[in-house]
């Protein structure tokens, strides 16, 4: 095994998980849970998050 082999296979992982990742963010059942994750930022401020749950809905339509 020399190096370009190493190099070759450490390149085949990453694409694979950069693919794997890839697919599991993209994902549609994950939608709802990053959708959650979108309000953490304004856990503390209710009228912030109706704001963005308001364009969301208007985003969607």
């Amino acid at each position: 095994m020399d190096i370009g082999m190493i190099r070759g296979l450490g390149t085949l992982v990453v694409m694979v998980a950069f693919i794997g990742l890839a697919l599991w963010v993209f994902s549609p059942r994950r939608k709802s849970e990053f959708d959650d994750a979108t309000l953490l930022p304004f856990a503390d401020d209710p009228e912030a998050i109706k704001q963005v749950e308001k364009a969301s809905r208007s985003n969607k339509e």
